[in-house]
This record gives structure tokens, C-alpha cells and sequence, in this order.
């Protein structure tokens, strides 16, 4: 058990449980994930208690006598919350809420917690909810009295105490609601989706483990102002906006919830509207921060979602982040296309547009055309919607000669046709 420093905050002791043959190091980097979380939801981390099994209890996660060990120390030292690595099944959680007289909750509400709070758009918050009355549900025997003494600390927020208490019958017709509000939602994005394909947009999404630097990047692309903070989950809600690349190519760039080992399975469901704006890029960022002694690990988190949403076969830049915090030489994963950067190195900013538009220019066809100077619609629409690697005013012939790349799906490939040299 370590002691750590103290403010005044909501209180809580952290449990986990480490099998025996697991591995010790990346148990302790979960360990260190879950006080950040923790502090990411407002509290204030005093103890944490972990104990090796060959298995987790089956009826109280750690043992009976170190649950004894922790009631006592959760009085003495007045403790508001426990928060468990694990997630608990029902029968843990009322068993532990018989000895220990303050309000438990797992790392699955802990995330939803965060969630909560952070939910900004009227989908982000529909999907939150009903991923917290779906994970509730099973749970709601025995934490009546649990959820009265919960007040507005961590694991209140978004549906609250008064519908959890309520029957099961209410709940389910919550659930209900919320998923035909939601139908409504993802066919409003459906067809945004559909206008954008038709439009020829070319979509470039950021994504990859939290914490990692997406929105800092985001926002050095786009000169926009998103939530950008070193804590985890500090954006929810996709953001989208409109970068020019160096060839005067203009991209959709979006922003998206950052991945988390262990993500809770009711949010991979409930989100998976908001997380098809990966299936639908041309191009994925996905940025690590190779700055974390467990970015590895973080990669595979990330690969391993990706594979459950089919976005796997997509073409991805890895970007690793923050280089700028690094001590010792990095060396990336091996058979990955790969750029290390520093969000706040502008030199490393220009580097990473020229390498989205090169890894783009890859997925397009090459054209040559001799355009007069009476096509100054067409001039200027090629700027913007192709990649234009060379325009040339032939004064023998009197027109722009102009070479560069188009998607083979884009309108303006069959028009270029016409004008080939």
C-alpha cells in the first residue's frame, strides 16, 4: 500500500488486483491509469491498496482479509469513494458494500463518470446515459443504499440517483427512448456522411490513446480552439474542421474520444456511431505519445479497436507525439509508416502536413492538363479539391499548363480527361 499526498477533494482509495502470472509492469502502468482517471474525474487519490492472487475472488475481488484491512483503513482515514481496477460483477460489489460503508465503484463507471462530465452535443450525452443505465442495470440490488449516500461525487453524474433507484421496468423504457433519439441522431450524421461523399470531401480523422496530443495537434492544423489539456479524455464529441494542405488541397480534419485499454463495452456500443467517422477517412492519424514508457501498448489498444469497428484496412500515418519530452533516442514500431513530432514545434507541424498530402497523393490517379485562361473556375477548383504539384503559363500555347493528382472517384477526373496533353 502506498500513501499519497492529499488536497482537499473527494477522497478515494484505489484496489487492484494483480494474478500471478501477469505482467508486473503493465499491471502498474494500469495501476498509475486508474489514479489518472481518478484525478481526470475531480478526486483526490490518498491510498492504494493491491494484492497478488493466482485469481480474482469470485465473490470480493481481493481477499477477505485484505477487504478487512481496507474497511478499517477507509474509516480511519474518512474516505468518500473506493475505485477498483476491475470491473466488479454485482454480487462484488454488494458483497463488498456489506463490510465496507462507503460508496465502491469499478474502472468501467469511473470512465463512464468521465464521460458524463465531458458530453457536450445531444448524442454524446444520449450515448453516455444509455451506457450507464445498460452497465447499472444488473447492478441495481443491493446499491439502494449505496447510491443514497453517493451525493454528487464520482459515479452520480448523468442519469443520477433518483432513475437508478427507480424499477427496472422505468429503466427500460429509458434505454428505449434514448436508442430511438439516438436512430434519429445517427441518421442526421448519416446523411451529413452522404452529402460529404458526394461533395468528394477528403476525410482525414485523428485518433489513438488518450492523453497522446490529438486535440493539441487539431488544434495547430486548424487554428481552432478545442479542449485541449494534458488529462485523459479531454475531448468527447467529435470536432470537425476544414485545413488546406501546402498544395492548397482542402481536407476535413476530425477530432475523436481517445482509445483506453479496457474500454468499457456498453461505450464501444454506444459510441459506435460517433467512432464510424474512422470508417469513413481517407486517412487516419493515429498519434501516440511515444513519450509514455507504455506506448506499445498503447498502439495495440488502438489497433485492437480499430479491428472491431473494420477500420483496420484504412490507410494510417502514425504520428508519435511529443518528442519534445523525450530523454533517451525513440525507435518506433517496426513496418509502420511513422513521423515523430512535437504538436508545439511548427517546423514539426509543416512536416506533418506535407507527409498527409504525400501519404494521399499515393491514393490518387496522376493527370496532365493544358487549361486556357478562360478556365478560371476550373483553375481554381483544382487548387482546392486536387493536389496540384505544378501550374506553368505556356505563352507559346497560351494556356496553364497544370500537373498534379485526383482521387479516380472525384467528378472532376472525368473532366480532366478532356483537357489531357
Amino acid at each position: 500500500m502506498n500513501q499519497v499526498q492529499v488536497n482537499e477533494k473527494e477522497r478515494v482509495v484505489l484496489i487492484g488486483c494483480k494474478l500471478n502470472q501477469g505482467d508486473s509492469e503493465r499491471f502498474q502502468y494500469s495501476m498509475d491509469e486508474l489514479a489518472a482517471l481518478a484525478e481526470t474525474a475531480g478526486a483526490e487519490v490518498h491510498a492504494v491498496f493491491t494484492q497478488n492472487r493466482d485469481r480474482i475472488h469470485p465473490a470480493l475481488y481481493i481477499g477477505k482479509g485484505k477487504v478487512e484491512e481496507l474497511a478499517t483503513f477507509v474509516e480511519e482515514i474518512e474516505a468518500d469513494l473506493i475505485i477498483s481496477n476491475d470491473e466488479l460483477s454485482p454480487s462484488q460489489l454488494r458483497n463488498l458494500g456489506n463490510t465496507i460503508d462507503i460508496p465502491i465503484v469499478d474502472r468501467t463507471q469511473l470512465i463512464l463518470d468521465i464521460f458524463a462530465n465531458r458530453a457536450r452535443t445531444k448524442e454524446g450525452k444520449l450515448q453516455v446515459e444509455l451506457a450507464q443505465l445498460q452497465y447499472m442495470l444488473p447492478r441495481l440490488v443491493g446499491q439502494g443504499t449505496a447510491l443514497s449516500r453517493l451525493g454528487g461525487g464520482i459515479g452520480t453524474r448523468g442519469p443520477g440517483e433518483t432513475k437508478l433507484e427507480t424499477d427496472r421496468r422505468h429503466i427500460h423504457r429509458r434505454i428505449d427512448e434514448i436508442k430511438r433519439q439516438l436512430k434519429t441522431v445517427v441518421a442526421h450524421r448519416e446523411r451529413y456522411r452522404s452529402q460529404r461523399k458526394r461533395n468528394q470531401t477528403i476525410q482525414v480523422v485523428l485518433l489513438g490513446y488518450t492523453n497522446a496530443g490529438k486535440s493539441t495537434i487539431f488544434n495547430q492544423l486548424t487554428e481552432a480552439d478545442a479542449y485541449a489539456k494534458d488529462q485523459l479524455f479531454a475531448t468527447l464529441d467529435p470536432l470537425t474542421r476544414k485545413i488546406q494542405l501546402p498544395s492548397g488541397l482542402t481536407v476535413l480534419l476530425t477530432d475523436t474520444v481517445g482509445f483506453i485499454q479496457d474500454l468499457p463495452t456498453t461505450l464501444v456500443a454506444a459510441f459506435r456511431s460517433t467512432l464510424e467517422e474512422v470508417k469513413e477517412a481517407d486517412l487516419m492519424l493515429h498519434v501516440a505519445d511515444s513519450s509514455h514508457p507504455d506506448v506499445f501498448q498503447h498502439e495495440q489498444t488502438v489497433h485492437k479497436l480499430l479491428d472491431e469497428l473494420d477500420a483496420a484496412n484504412i490507410s494510417m500515418l502514425t504520428v508519435y507525439n511529443k518528442k519534445d519530452l523525450l530523454e533517451d533516442a525513440f525507435i518506433p514500431a517496426k513496418g509502420l509508416d511513422s513521423l515523430q513530432i512535437s504538436a508545439y514545434d511548427d517546423d514539426d507541424i509543416i512536416q506533418l502536413l506535407q507527409t498527409i498530402e504525400e501519404k494521399l497523393q499515393k491514393q490518387m490517379e496522376p493527370y496532365r492538363v493544358l487549361l486556357s485562361p478562360d478556365e478560371g473556375k476550373l483553375l481554381a477548383q483544382l487548387k482546392q479539391e486536387t493536389i496540384v504539384t505544378q501550374r506553368k503559363f505556356d505563352e507559346e500555347r497560351e494556356a496553364y499548363r497544370v500537373h498534379g493528382f485526383v482521387q479516380q472517384s472525384h467528378p472532376l477526373y472525368t473532366t480532366l480527361k478532356k483537357y489531357e496533353r
